[in-house]
């Protein structure tokens, strides 16, 4: 049954703990590293922007993909075999970046990455709850916090600095040594952890899981440049949205499934992860409109940008491990609470931004706001964990990230459609307001301005009303110990829709 020993008790849990968070530091890192790069390697290879944007959207498609199958292989792989696998698929990714010859090759090196990177979360926050109790979790995933928020945090100021002075390629020399001594040192170190069994792969939940949720996040990912309108876009979210339909209603009636949507059964897990996805669209809010506001609206430079964001990524950094202890000790309701007054009250104060609004009050009121979001993220997390059995923990921490990744692609698309189609209103309500004629074009490129900033306001103002929306919602938040696994430890009746369609083999057949 179990090719892993149960009891941890014999484990040294520190080095496994530090090499795994050295290499998801890495691996988050890199996420955001590519980004500023994006121009340079348009210029290098000669190609558009909408075609470098596939080195971002590709990670994300990836990540969509492996993330719902990952409780699966959490329960076939053992922990030293997944982690050694995606360390070394991400390692290998990052050396064929760095040497691409074109940019097929390195799409190519993102897809790999990716596919590695994808398995890292679940598989340490698994890790995290079988190798702690319930009472030190939340120090142990404020730890892991440092590695989930400072790393992107840091990234466009440092992707900033080393395109500026050196080529794109640094950027991936600069994680290659790191991630190839994380992966050597973890050859060693890393033991296993966690029970194995010999599931079988649900190969149709897999082919609908990969169009599904590939699907909705192309969709989502691509609606920036195309429009809501676009054939492309339109076919992609029916497609996807059909197959994630056909998806959950396999998921409830095989035997095996790959994500269990059963453990929505659990209050604590439901209310938590609902949570999770308003406040995660709130997040992207923050982190796509403000790069926009400041680089084509204010017209500062990239590294600006970055340093705009690197103060809020920092704080939340410092305060993971904090915000951890500070769980272990009062639970997650009041600091759920909390967080999520200060990022309305700083999500509120970002609808008031003008065309000259200064570069102090923006990164002060973008800095309280990721302390808010500081208080949020990790607690909520983990308190919905702590509800489910260990044995169910690894399709919590699957459905959890395969949400956020959706509640992400969504949240990007759906505040940026907001700023850009109110913008275009806002700037037709000046023109006509003030008579601007075409031909002025001073006046017309300051309406312009005027227009896309109220555009951002009222994106502002939506992720405003969200926040609100979880606000009310952190106070049903209880205390929660880990329940009785019901779902997986039972054995189940074939379901009639599942025996019409797919129907058992008598005995004695082939």
């Amino acid at each position: 049954m179990s090719t892993e020993n149960s009891t941890t008790k014999n484990i040294k849990v520190v080095p496994i703990f530090g090499i795994m968070i050295a290499g998801a530091l890495i691996a988050f890192l890199n996420q955001t590293l590519i980004n500023i790069a994006l121009p340079q390697i348009m210029n290098h290879f000669k190609i558009s922007a909408t075609t470098a944007d596939w080195l971002t959207t590709i990670f994300m498609l990836v990540n969509g993909i492996v993330i719902p199958i990952t409780a699966f292989l959490m329960n076939r792989f053992t922990t030293r075999q997944l982690y050694l696998t995606a360390m070394g698929l991400f390692t290998i990714g990052t050396v064929i970046c760095a040497l691409a010859p074109s940019f097929s090759i390195i799409l190519v090196g993102r897809v790999i990455q990716a596919a590695g990177a994808g398995v890292l979360f679940p598989l340490i926050t698994n890790v995290i709850f079988t190798i702690f109790p319930t009472n030190r979790r939340g120090f142990a995933m404020g730890i892991f916090g440092v590695a989930m928020n400072f790393a992107p945090a840091i990234g466009p100021t440092l992707s900033g600095w080393i395109v500026q002075s050196y080529s794109w390629r640094v950027l991936f020399y600069i994680i290659l040594p790191i991630a190839i001594l994380d992966l050597i040192i973890a050859f060693f170190l890393v033991k296993n952890v966690t029970e194995t069994k010999r599931p079988k792969l649900d190969v149709l939940g897999v082919v609908l899981s990969t169009i599904g949720f590939g699907g909705l996040l192309y969709g989502f990912a691509t609606v920036g440049d195309k429009g809501w309108g676009s054939d492309e876009v339109i076919g992609s979210l029916v497609i996807g949205g059909v197959s994630v339909i056909l998806f959950v209603i396999w998921q409830l009636i095989t035997d095996e499934p790959i994500l269990e949507f059963r453990i929505f059964r659990y209050p604590i897990f439901t209310l938590t992860t609902a949570i999770n996805v308003v406040i995660t669209m709130a997040m992207f809010s923050g982190m796509i409109l403000m790069p926009i506001y400041m680089q084509n609206i204010r017209g500062f430079s990239p590294i600006m940008s970055g340093l705009l964001l690197l103060p809020g990524g920092v704080v939340m950094g410092i305060m993971s491990p904090i915000t951890g202890r500070l769980f272990d000790k009062f639970g997650a309701k009041w600091l759920a609470v909390i967080g999520l007054f200060i990022t309305i009250v700083t999500t509120f104060a970002l609808t008031r931004l003008v065309v000259n609004t200064s570069f102090t009050y923006v990164v002060i009121v973008y800095t309280v706001r990721m302390f808010g979001m500081s208080l949020i993220m990790m607690p909520i997390f983990t308190a919905g964990l702590n509800e489910l059995a260990l044995s169910l923990n690894k399709y919590g921490t699957a459905m959890v990230n395969t949400l956020r990744n959706v509640s992400g692609a969504v949240g990007m698309a759906f505040f940026v459609s907001i700023m850009s189609n109110q913008g275009l209103k806002h700037v037709k309500d000046i023109v006509l307001k003030q008579h601007i004629l075409p031909s002025d074009k001073a006046h017309m490129a300051l309406a312009q301005q005027q227009g896309s900033v109220m555009g951002v306001n009222d994106a502002f103002m939506v992720a405003t009303a969200l926040s609100i929306i979880a606000f009310i919602l952190a106070f049903f938040i209880k205390p929660s110990e880990p329940k009785e696994d019901t779902i997986t430890n039972r054995v189940r009746k074939p379901h009639r829709l599942r025996l019409a369609f797919f129907p058992k083999k008598p005995q004695g057949s082939r």
